[in-house]
């Protein structure tokens, strides 16, 4: 029921997915171009509406009272952003001690326009042995998808310049365009 509901509110919201769920047990998909809190409601009810349960991470700051209950609910995971190399660790170690596992990612690393991409997934995929899918939210289009499946190598730089060069191609509308740089 929850599925189908999700799927019905994306329609109304004028939305088209664009492909399925992704077939492994374990991946990260790619959340682009992330330029504002609606990007999350729009991953949720599109992984939803498939039968999927994606989780993301999400700064612990927001985890309080109610909110945070809420947030866990969806699939949210606290994080200390302050504390990187911590936060890379402690997500490979929970990815590991799960047997299914779709973790949503935005590379970006915040709603700001940024120019240098974050490579802590890169880090974790290459850990745990999972794929990375290059998923978006194009406000533009109103298409919503896991996107293709990314083959990284052992060079995370050139993997993210390869990366933002795919989205670039792309032309992704975000939801606040100017906050959206893909180089």
């Amino acid at each position: 029921m929850w599925r189908n509901f999700c799927g019905w509110l994306l329609r109304v919201m004028g939305w088209t997915v664009d492909s399925g769920l992704a077939p492994e047990d374990k991946c990260i998909i790619l959340g682009v171009p992330h330029t504002s809190i609606w990007d999350f409601a729009i991953s949720y009810l599109y992984y939803k509406s498939l039968g999927g349960d994606a989780k993301c991470m999400v700064k612990k700051e927001f985890f309080w009272g109610p909110l945070g209950w809420l947030l866990r609910k969806l699939g949210g995971i606290p994080v200390d952003r302050k504390n990187p190399s911590a936060l890379v660790l402690s997500v490979i170690r929970e990815m590991k001690s799960q047997k299914v596992l779709h973790l949503a990612i935005a590379p970006e690393g915040t709603r700001k326009p940024v120019k240098k991409w974050k490579t802590g997934f890169h880090t974790i995929a290459r850990e745990v042995g999972c794929p990375v899918y290059l998923g978006y939210f194009d406000w533009g289009t109103k298409h919503v998808g896991r996107g293709e499946k990314f083959e990284l190598t052992d060079n995370a730089r050139a993997d993210m310049e390869r990366i933002q060069q795919i989205y670039e191609q792309m032309h992704l509308t975000g939801k606040h365009p100017k906050d959206y740089i893909t180089h």
